[in-house]
């Protein structure tokens, strides 16, 4: 049962109201994840601005799924599995790429230096091995690649922990865990 309730649009103050009508306007819909985070409008801008200002650095939209899938997966996070299960098909990653990423893996050395660098962030809590990096460095993760990871990481943790405190109701096809 959610323990955080989405804000609708009737209920959200003004501001908020707009905030998520462009959401609605941009994506279709208004996902319960951004309409939880609403109750907290500088958590839900937050979310945004690093959102699109995260979209303008160099991993492409597939390989930020990537990041998006193999956290997910590393905190168990069912409605963000669901949600970039559907928007990494989007971004044109193959099911194989998907579940691939889901288990920290890629389909070439980068993508696989990326879904490997993402899940021992998390499961290391962003302590990773001197060795662990150098190797990830090899596969072509540079200062800024590493680094924009990790601020993709801290974007799809926040989300993470929000639906697991919220109990947020999956809104997307739902995938298994």
């Amino acid at each position: 049962m959610t323990q955080i309730a989405p804000l609708t649009l009737d209920t959200a103050d003004t501001a908020t109201a707009a905030t998520l009508k462009a959401v609605k306007t941009k994506l279709g819909m208004v996902p319960n994840m951004f309409a939880t985070l609403a109750h907290a409008p500088a958590a839900l801008n937050g979310y945004l601005g690093l959102s699109e200002t995260l979209a303008t650095g160099r991993l492409s939209a597939a390989q930020r799924e990537i990041v998006a899938l193999a956290a997910g997966q590393a905190n168990r996070c069912q409605y963000c599995l669901s949600a970039h299960t559907l928007i990494g098909k989007g971004a044109g990653l193959s099911e194989d790429a998907i579940a691939a990423a889901r288990t920290g893996k890629g389909a070439n050395a980068l993508d696989d230096a990326i879904a490997g660098f993402t899940r021992a962030l998390v499961e290391q809590r962003g302590v990773v091995a001197t060795e662990a990096l150098a190797s990830y460095r090899r596969a072509g993760l540079d200062d800024g690649l590493i680094l924009e990871v990790i601020a993709n990481v801290a974007l799809n943790t926040l989300t993470n922990y929000t639906n697991h405190v919220a109990d947020t109701t999956v809104d997307f096809p739902v995938v298994a865990v």
